[in-house]
């Protein structure tokens, strides 16, 4: 066959680390999903009763039912189970019964009725995995993606049928890849990526199964499954299920136990300790430590078993980069709305629906911007760095044994205000690994040169003040962009050289070449693109926000004092 002129990267094919199915994990799990979810209601109702111990019960119910009641009523989602309504009002007649009992017998209808919730909550929760399902998802993610891989960047009628290009021409895994592989055959690994679009699921899905892991479970929004194109995909391979509309003590707790445990069964699990979609493009700073605590309620768990062989657990950063992102104007706007509150309006442009997921992943495919995916260091619930045995280091290099940490006179405890200073340390460690594996585009600089060049021109103004700039003050002329690209540019190669970021290799082209590619790739998906080259060869500014939303990329390195 005629060469059609594609250069290919050198690809590396990973085998499977466990080739029987039998033996994943989340496998083990599936087949005894009822006992788990026994499991999960019987260790939230007693943490729940712990931590109720001295306050009122009554009025933890109360509170539960009238919230649950809310939500049913104000804001219903098509992934709502049938009977809900129906549920909460019965649990509300109970609990208004409770009172004509005697005052012995008060008591335990009281916990009757948390347990009913809980039971519910961990039914709602957990996932599904069946394994003839996910092979059926992983083929058609696969086969489809490259497909549409082929008929945009290899002309012709067959083109859909050509197996020129492959998902990993496209999603460049970059970082730690063989020692993930390593720590996953000798513990138990959490996955802990950014998270910028819901699109971030399906990718690190796909990360996952390209390396020749087993599946991880992980916890996506239950919004998700009100897509049709994510629910099919998030059932298949056994997500489970978290809802963020109730933030009530009964559900939250019975989340934590459901991830407590199946880490510490050695289930591999994956969450986003951002919690959310960042709203700003930003690098998450501030991470919402309650998922990632069960990690390290998990380990200590497994080192207060008698088991001889206790699995540890590894917490493995994860960052991914896109040139665009699908959800980018409605993010921003609602971080804007958010900060600013009565000061910026928002505009809405939100995507939520299975065919407008379907015309971003066609625009994707046939636009040709790559993808990044960098794994981190490999750490231990303390935050230590570990090498590819599992052992964890100290700061000098030091083989340390992290369970002497968990122990109180000899002996390993249960102390909660010891392990949430230890999650605080892990939270700041995973932040730094973030940011020292994150891969700079070409795309990050256009915006952030651009959107910093115009906050110096304008420096009387305060971020709002920029974001209303006329049309007339938002173009730069192209030299001025250049010379002062070329600054930012050489002080990230010195980052890097430090091991303080990662660069794409399309940086290392002509300064020229480095631009063009930025300014075509940035934000190329929206109607509006952030910034473009004009007519007279000028930058120009078309959508600040958007501008805003990109440049924020590379904040967190200092890069500001070049301006």
């Amino acid at each position: 066959m005629k060469s059609l002129g594609i250069k290919r990267k050198t690809k590396k094919k990973y085998k499977p680390i466990l080739k029987n199915a039998k033996t994943w994990p989340v496998m083990q799990m599936a087949k005894k999903r009822k006992e788990f979810v026994q499991l999960v209601t019987e260790e939230s109702y007693d943490n729940l009763l712990e931590l109720r111990r001295g306050k009122s019960l009554r009025e933890e119910l109360e509170m539960t039912i009238f919230r649950e009641k809310q939500r049913v009523k104000n804001n219903p989602w098509k992934v709502d189970p049938a009977d809900d309504f129906a549920y909460w009002e019965e649990q509300h007649e109970k609990l208004m019964q409770v009172e004509n009992l005697p005052e012995e017998e008060k008591d335990g209808a009281l916990r009757g009725i948390l347990r009913d919730i809980v039971s519910r909550y961990s039914n709602e929760i957990a996932g599904n995995f069946i394994h003839s399902h996910y092979n059926v998802t992983r083929t058609l993610v696969t086969i489809g993606f490259s497909r549409l891989l082929n008929a945009a960047r290899v002309k012709g009628p067959w083109s859909i049928f050509s197996n020129q290009l492959d998902l990993d021409d496209k999603i460049h895994i970059k970082g730690r890849t063989d020692e993930l592989r390593k720590l996953a055959k000798i513990g138990t690994v959490v996955m802990v990526p950014t998270h910028y679009s819901n699109m971030d699921s399906v990718l690190i899905g796909w990360v996952i199964q390209h390396l020749g892991l087993p599946p991880f479970i992980y916890g996506a929004g239950l919004n998700l499954f009100n897509l049709k194109i994510f629910a099919y995909f998030m059932n298949s391979v056994g997500a489970y299920k978290v809802d963020r509309r109730k933030k009530n003590p009964l559900y939250l707790e019975t989340l934590k136990s459901y991830s407590t445990i199946a880490i510490r069964e050695g289930c591999h699990s994956l969450f986003f300790p951002g919690g959310t979609r960042s709203r700003s493009g930003k690098i998450e700073k501030q991470l919402k430590l309650g998922l990632l605590g069960t990690a390290i309620e998990a380990q200590r768990q497994v080192f207060q078993s008698e088991e001889d062989d206790q699995n540890k657990v590894f917490i493995v950063p994860v960052t991914i980069n896109y040139h665009f992102v699908l959800e980018a104007p409605s993010l921003i706007n609602d971080y804007l709305k958010r900060k600013g509150q009565q000061r910026y309006y928002e505009e809405n442009d939100e995507y939520t629906t299975s065919y407008k997921i379907s015309k971003f992943l066609l625009k994707f495919f046939t636009k040709g911007s790559d993808i990044s995916v960098s794994i981190g260091d490999a750490l231990d619930v303390l935050g230590n760095r570990v090498d590819t045995k599992g052992n964890s280091l100290d700061k000098n290099g030091q083989v340390i044994d992290i369970k002497d940490y968990f122990k109180s006179n000899g002996e390993v405890t249960e102390n909660h205000q010891r392990e949430q200073e230890y999650n605080r340390i892990l939270g700041r460690q995973i932040v730094k690994e973030f940011h020292k594996h994150n891969r700079v585009f070409s795309s990050h600089m256009v915006a952030y040169v651009a959107f910093r060049m115009l906050g110096r021109i304008h420096k009387h103004l305060d971020l709002y003040g920029l974001l209303r700039l006329q049309d007339e003050d938002l173009i730069i002329p192209y030299e001025d962009f250049k010379k002062q690209f070329v600054v930012v540019l050489n002080a990230l190669k010195k980052l890097q050289k430090q091991q303080e970021v990662g660069l794409a290799d399309h940086l290392f082209m002509d300064v020229d070449e480095v631009i063009t590619h930025g300014l075509k790739n940035v934000g190329m998906y929206h109607a509006s693109l952030p910034v473009v080259k004009n007519k007279k060869g000028n930058i120009e500014v078309q959508s600040m926000n958007l501008l805003y939303f990109y440049h924020n990329k590379l904040l967190g390195y200092e890069l500001e004092n070049l301006f």
